[in-house]
This record gives C-alpha cells, structure tokens and sequence, in this order.
C-alpha cells in the first residue's frame, strides 16, 4: 500500500468486531443490513453495510437504548441507521477503557433522553438525536437540478449526509460533472431531462429501491412494481435501470 493520504487503516485493531479505537478518528454512521444473536456476554450482533467482518456488538445499555427506540422486535432494525462515537468517559474494572455509544438514531421523531444504570448503584442520562437519512436519489436530483453555486453548495452538504462509500462516490462522480457542465455553460444532462418527465409514482418507486438494503427484499418489490398498471413504459425504463444498479450495489457490497 503506497497511498499515505489517510492512515486509519493502519490502526484498526485486529477483532471480530467493531472496535472503540477505530472511533478514535472520528464518528461514524452505519446502516443495519443484519440483526443476529450472539454470545451470553454479547447477545446481540448488528452488522452494517462495509463492516468488512466487524460487526457493532452493543453493550447491554446501548441495547436497552435500541428497544426503547426501535422496539423488540430485531427484523424491524434492518435499514435503519445509526451514529456512533468513542465515548472515552467509559470505565470498566475501574479503569478508563472508552467503549461505544450512540449518538444518534434514524426513525425517531424527536429527541430521546433516558436515564440508564452505568455502573452498580448510579444511573447515566443519554440523549440521542435523531437521524436524518437522506438517499442517493435525492441528492442527484438536487445536484442535477442546481444552476449555480448555492444549489450547489446545497446539494454537496445534503450528499455529505450519505451513508456508504458507494453512495457517496457517486455522488461526487455527478457533483463534478454537473460542475463542469455549468462551468461551460452547458445544458442539463439527458439525464436530468429524463427526470423531469417521470411520474410522481415512478420518482417515489425509484427512492425505494434505492433504500432497498436487502437483495430479495429488492426483487420482492420489484415483482410488485412491474404490476402497477399507472407506470408508463418510459418509467419502467428508468425504474428498471435503478434496479439493475441498485441490485449490483448489493450484490457487490
């Protein structure tokens, strides 16, 4: 490896999971493809889009967390999303060891602040924040729906809300051609033309399989799609096209 431009991965600990440390650098936001059981001391495992074999095992009191917000039921957690963070003030055995925590959560309507056990005899209050999710579908069309440099500017800090690698490239692959394109003075893209003429119910369509974390929840609805009757063949097109890409992502993640 001769690329020097980020080091982080040379600090990632050797583990089945994800570490504290690797949080060090920063927070991050997962996606929850996963929801399984685990060990006695860690019962629950969630794994994420690009967990590369590290999935986030919860502590018991992120766990109380994730039920009060999400629920019981572990299959309702999948394509939900989540903040993490290295919270240093975390002792174990006495010690100052720093451990995971949530600071945010997506499919709440507002802010949650509970008061849970920390340690034997003392409670900890925790608040989390809600989520905002946004999908790539959304931030190409307001990349390719910008005229000058606020729209711009405005589309760059929604496309920093993305949530994965792949996302987030391509929409830095559109944000850099719809930049050149208004730098010269040129036309909107086919691409954007195209959009404008879909339906309001083929657009919504196409938002869906964009979320769609699950390659047979994917087909599931898409076999379901193929039966609206209101689509014309123009937005059977492009909703093909997103699921073709879309079931691609998946399969390659």
């Amino acid at each position: 490896m001769s690329d020097v431009t980020d080091l982080r991965s040379t600090i990632i600990p050797k583990s089945d999971q994800l570490n504290a440390e690797q949080l060090l650098a920063g927070d991050t936001t997962i996606t929850v493809t996963d929801v399984r059981m685990g060990s006695e001391d860690q019962p629950v495992i969630l794994h994420y889009e690009n967990d590369e074999g590290r999935p986030y095992k919860p502590c018991k009191t992120m766990r109380k967390l994730l039920i009060f917000a999400w629920g019981e039921d572990g299959r309702g957690w999948i394509g939900k999303s989540m903040t993490l963070y290295n919270d240093q003030a975390v002792r174990f055995g006495g010690m100052v060891v720093g451990g995971i925590r949530i600071s945010h959560l997506s499919h709440i309507e507002r802010e949650i602040s509970l008061s849970l056990t920390a340690t034997k005899g003392k409670k900890a209050q925790h608040t989390i924040l809600p989520l905002e999710v946004v999908t790539l579908s959304e931030v190409l069309a307001a990349i390719s729906s910008a005229t000058d440099r606020n729209g711009m500017n405005a589309a760059k800090v929604k496309a920093l809300k993305l949530i994965g690698e792949i996302d987030a490239q391509k929409a830095q692959d559109a944000y850099n051609a719809r930049m050149k394109e208004l730098r010269s003075g040129a036309p909107s893209t086919k691409r954007q033309t195209e959009q404008t003429l879909l339906s309001a119910a083929a657009v919504e369509i196409i938002a869906e399989i964009d979320k769609a974390v699950d390659v047979d929840v994917l087909d599931l609805a898409m076999d379901g799609f193929r039966g609206e009757e209101s689509l014309s063949a123009d937005d059977m097109t492009k909703i093909e096209a997103a699921y073709k890409n879309r079931r691609e992502v998946l399969l390659g993640a």
